[in-house]
């Protein structure tokens, strides 16, 4: 089986979260990894950190590689891809993880060569509890998308859907994990509020909330479905839905979302 060449532009967490997911991984023997960065202080991090390969170099980096992965800041693709036109081929995958920018301005800024997937993962892929979700742009095959399914199996869920969705898929899921972390951290802050320490409070927190999706993603249930089977009759948790609903949780969480989708897609910029 041939060694595929993996060239990540743009080293960063979650350059690091697929480089260590991938050579702990089945697929180790399938990939050889190499990487980029804009500093030459950061390459050598990457280097002595990762033990991979990495340099300030990106045409060489794409020029040797069969599959570029993107990860670097929205407003840096344009140049970066443009700079390094010439050196794409036409055997080449391109996926990129970058927000708002589209697969068809990824190809016609790689000169309409690699072969186009995207994804969107999140920082939960540290530690192999991502998601992510991926779409096919121009060129790409099933083949690619099994490969990039595969790839990011490693750092957690995978689900498939259409580049419309993804300006969504930026505000909800990419995004979702800093939404989490403002609800646990004032929930904990109720737990100190209510006599409990920070660090014990947090850990309660922490775990229901993981437990909590934990049940909703293998029961399969409808939220509100499970949310029911908690609130008992004249129970304590009744008053506690009841204040969320008061302070319009659930709308403000839709808000949220919305306002952070609404973001993403003016960060687009026009071909």
């Amino acid at each position: 089986m041939k060694v595929k060449k993996i060239a990540i532009i743009g080293m960063g967490k979650m350059g690091d979260a697929i480089v260590q997911g991938l050579t702990q991984s089945a697929l180790k023997s399938q990939y050889s990894l190499s990487g980029t960065t804009r500093t030459e202080a950061s390459a050598t991090e990457v280097r002595n950190e990762l033990q991979i390969p990495c340099t300030t170099d990106n045409i060489s980096a794409i020029k040797n590689a069969d599959l570029i992965l993107l990860s670097v800041k929205p407003h840096q693709v344009e140049s970066i891809l443009k700079a390094c036109k010439d050196s794409f081929r036409t055997d080449q995958l391109l996926v990129s993880i970058c927000a708002a920018i589209s697969t068809e301005q990824l190809s016609e800024w790689s000169g309409h060569k690699p072969a186009i997937v995207r994804a969107m993962p999140n920082t939960p892929c540290l530690i192999k509890s991502g998601v992510t979700a991926i779409c096919k742009g121009p060129r790409s095959s099933e083949a690619h998308i099994k490969e990039v399914e595969n790839i990011f199996g490693e750092m957690g869920l995978v689900t498939l859907l259409e580049e419309t969705l993804f300006d969504g898929v930026t505000g909800l899921s990419a995004c979702g994990p800093a939404y989490i972390y403002l609800i646990i951290e004032a929930l904990s802050e109720a737990g100190v509020k209510v006599g409990i320490s920070r660090k014990q409070a947090t850990l309660l927190v922490a775990q229901t909330m993981m437990g909590a999706a934990k049940m909703v993603l293998e029961r399969g249930e409808h939220p509100a479905s499970l949310k029911d089977e908690v609130t008992t009759p004249a129970g304590c948790t009744i008053d506690g839905l009841m204040a969320l609903e008061e302070g319009k949780l659930r709308v403000t969480l839709i808000k949220a979302v919305l306002a952070a989708t609404r973001r993403s897609k003016r960060m687009r910029t026009p071909s």
